[in-house]
């Protein structure tokens, strides 16, 4: 076995791979032209890197023997997981290994905003005495609102509350029971942002949280507010931030991370005497280079040895025999997962059932693939691998049955949701292709698979034909139209249309007498 180290892996981790009989090669510098990489990468079984040498398609488009990319940190924004994944290649990460790092660099952009120390650096080394104009804030009592409460930032918010600050976090997934238990209160976005005097970013990188921090969110924050992001590059809209502390709207920021790195040289970001810049140093303490590369060298060498999939952010493949009993289940199985996400907001509990004949089935992969889906963007990356871990952490309760009767069914499917205010319950078969059969209770068909509204309305006679009429009008094709009562006065519809339907049709099919509510799964 080969193995490629890049971007300066600590040699504790290419230590344990020489142990284990692998041969090390240790790249002199970091390989930033794809092309070059991907030569390089032909002969390897696995390659080490950090945040300097990137892993798009390309690098990729020779590596006939590449088992593994292994990320030297938490973040995979430089990998392409997708194009890694169709090529049967694990990408494999180390969270943990950096968590106290980036949450101490962190605090320490905090400690140097308030007190404008590389300003007061700066000017006692040039010969002054910088002491008017550089009178800083005291934090005991300022607010700190935390986006993003997993690992690092619950670690920030530990810390700062411990400094004795205010903390409050916004996080789109974690429910507010787990928040309890660090006693750090939730807030939406826009009310975190109101009232924080200081805003910390502790999320990763999406198409979802691209530009999070737009200009208009950047506006909305308190005026003479202070903005931290040592999470990732692009989540801040960067030609806006100088807008607004050119403004004084914002009285400073501090940047570790960048939408572009390098950062240019001349990028205005540089210049500008509100901003505190620092290049990408989350991670880089010598502790956590050691645990990073350790956690990963035993990953890699346990998946080549054994099969193991810990650390892994992406599908192992299946074998041949797995994937002929599993593969039919797996889109209704992603199908579901999205369904439970609309039908219970920050879910505590989830407990999924397989009934009927289930011998030989191995429900493992299935249930991963339902809270993968389940969780969706909301934890970042979340995969059928590393699902079940990022809901342990994220207070979520996921439970597995097998067996039991089938209800008349060859195989049935049953998934309960909870968040401590509501249950819901979908139960949903194979026959016949990937079905819905009950939908808390109430017998109602419909394919999880294409664009559904799932209606509760008034049982009276009437709602079918106008709601029909509603979605005429705006020219969407109803496929069909599947009505349960549920014997309380209500009934529950399952509309399935030939399109996604807009906000407006949405919101005025909410609007109909009778109707009280209308979700599009």
């Amino acid at each position: 076995m080969k193995v490629l180290a890049c971007d300066g892996i600590h040699e504790d981790g290419l230590n344990l791979f020489r142990d284990a009989g692998w041969e090390v090669e240790i790249a002199p510098e970091p390989i930033k032209d794809p092309e070059a990489l991907a030569d390089k990468l032909a002969g390897f079984d696995a390659v080490l890197v950090r945040s300097a040498t990137k892993i798009p398609v390309a690098a990729l488009a020779k590596a006939e023997k590449l088992k593994v990319i292994g990320r030297a940190g938490a973040g995979v924004d430089t990998i392409d997981v997708d194009a890694a994944t169709a090529r049967g290649i694990a990408v494999m990460n180390a969270p943990d290994g950096n968590t106290l790092a980036a949450a101490e660099h962190a605090i320490s952009l905090l400690f140097a905003l308030a007190r404008h120390i590389p300003r007061a650096d700066a000017g006692m080394k040039a010969g002054e005495w910088p002491k008017a104009g550089l009178t800083g804030f005291e934090l005991e009592g300022k607010k700190l609102g935390v986006i993003g409460l997993g690992r690092i930032g619950g670690t920030v918010a530990r810390k700062a509350a411990g400094i004795g600050m205010e903390v409050a976090a916004h996080d789109p997934f974690l429910p507010a029971g787990a928040a309890a238990k660090g006693s750090v209160p939730l807030k939406g976005l826009d009310e975190l942002l109101a009232w924080a005097d200081i805003v910390t970013l502790h999320i990763p990188r999406t198409k979802e949280t691209t530009n999070l921090l737009s200009e208009a969110r950047m506006r909305a924050m308190k005026r003479g507010a202070y903005l931290i992001n040592a999470a990732r590059g692009g989540l801040v809209d960067e030609a806006a931030l100088i807008r607004l502390l050119d403004e004084g709207h914002l009285a400073g920021a501090a940047l570790d991370t960048f939408a572009t790195e390098p950062l240019q040289a001349d990028s205005p970001l540089r210049g500008h005497p509100r901003l505190i810049l620092t290049p990408h140093l989350g991670a880089s303490t010598s502790e956590a280079q050691q645990a990073v590369s350790t956690i990963l060298a035993r990953q890699i060498i346990d998946f080549t040895a054994t099969g193991a999939v810990a650390g892994c952010v992406n599908l192992p493949p299946l074998t041949a025999e797995a994937a002929r009993e599993v593969g039919p289940w797996m889109p209704l199985m992603s199908a579901l997962g999205r369904l439970a996400a609309r039908l219970v907001p920050a879910p505590t509990r989830l407990h999924v059932t397989y009934a009927g004949r289930t011998e030989g089935l191995d429900t493992r992969p299935l249930t991963r693939l339902l809270v993968a889906a389940l969780m969706g963007t909301a934890s970042g990356r979340v995969t059928p691998v590393n699902a079940l871990h990022e809901a342990a952490a994220r207070g979520l309760t996921v439970a597995e049955t097998v067996g039991g009767d089938g209800d008349g069914f060859d195989r049935l499917l049953r998934v309960r949701i909870e968040n401590g205010e509501r249950a819901r319950e979908v139960e949903a078969t194979l026959h016949r292709g990937p079905r819905v059969v009950r939908l808390d209770g109430v017998e109602i068909e419909f394919d999880p698979l294409a664009p559904v509204l799932l209606m509760r309305n008034e049982d009276r006679p009437g709602m079918i034909g106008t709601v029909g009429s509603k979605l005429g009008a705006a020219g969407v094709n109803i496929v069909n139209f599947a009505l349960g009562a549920a014997g309380d006065g209500q009934a529950r519809a399952a509309i399935t249309v030939d399109r996604a339907v807009t906000d407006a049709e949405l919101a005025e099919l909410r609007a109909v007498p009778g109707v009280l509510s209308l979700h599009q799964v």
